[in-house]
């Protein structure tokens, strides 16, 4: 029987979710919950509990018995429905297994390299994912997991040789740290950085600079340390700029970081040996 994940929304072609032009699929529901977040509405699943109904205009939200159902046709996303949910959620799920996924994939092709699983937290539906990356692999498309790094690679090897790469978000080095921008620990997120560098899959590693948050220099020093004694110097690291778009209000007030500051962080990475850094 296929798995099914509730899928939230499918970019046909995007540029910035891996290498190439890639097909990107975002799965709902994060373990994390970062104060920072661009798409707070992938965090928590829809628990049905109807808010959202008389704010939808088209009528594309309804409830069948105790279920939300969402009708695709007559939504013209004007995101109502998440600004009424009282958890910032989003209704506008399919649930979809790996072939119904890929099925829109096809559509894609040929003008795409690859297809990105993101989130909200992918890996908290690892068996669709298995069913994704044999779909992808059988029409010649690599299959890349965007991934906060909660789920232990280590402990779970068929994931990890179905993959063909993750790319890795490390928030903050400091534990302490850590748990106050995401509400959860990072000795998970550590040990990936250095098992995916050790076993070649690791596709890039990313940081997303939030000044006064974070000590984005402690952050970028140690990754970037920790990558080159790892051998995986040359794996990208892309050094994020923070922005508010998309953000929660209660964190908007959070300030980007200046051209010069991103530039700073980038001289860090290369002084301890890394080689590819990307300012974004």
């Amino acid at each position: 029987m296929s798995i099914r994940a509730p899928v939230n929304r499918i970019v046909p072609f995007s540029a910035v979710d891996g290498p190439g032009n890639r097909t990107a699929v975002f799965l709902q529901g994060c373990p994390f919950n970062c104060l920072y977040c661009h798409n707070p509405e992938t965090i928590h699943p829809c628990d049905n509990c109807g808010a959202c109904l008389s704010a939808c205009p088209t009528g594309a939200i309804r409830r069948e018995g105790a279920v939300v159902r969402y009708d695709r046709s007559l939504c013209i996303m004007c995101d109502a429905c998440i600004r009424a949910c009282p958890k910032s959620s989003c209704p506008r799920l399919r649930w979809l297994s790996g072939e119904e996924t890929m099925e829109e994939i096809r559509r894609n092709m040929p003008f795409i390299r690859g297809v990105t699983v993101s989130g909200g937290e992918c890996t908290q539906h690892r068996d669709y994912l298995l069913e994704l990356a044999a779909l992808a692999h059988r029409e010649g498309l690599s299959l890349l997991l965007d991934s906060n790094g909660s789920h232990d690679f280590a402990q779970d090897p068929a994931l990890t040789a179905a993959i063909d790469g993750v790319m890795l978000d490390v928030k903050a080095w400091d534990a302490a740290e850590h748990r106050r921008l995401c509400g959860q620990p990072n000795d998970v997120v550590l040990k990936n950085l250095r098992f995916l560098a050790e076993s070649g899959k690791l596709a890039e590693v990313r940081t997303v600079v939030v000044p006064e948050e974070m000590n984005a220099a402690q952050t970028v020093t140690m990754v970037s340390r920790s990558l080159k004694a790892l051998g995986a110097a040359d794996v990208p690291y892309k050094i994020i700029r923070f922005r508010p778009m998309g953000v929660r209000p209660a964190y908007k007030h959070f300030r980007s970081p200046t051209g010069a500051e991103l530039d700073a962080l980038e001289a860090l990475a290369r002084s301890e040996g890394m080689e590819r850094i990307i300012q974004i």
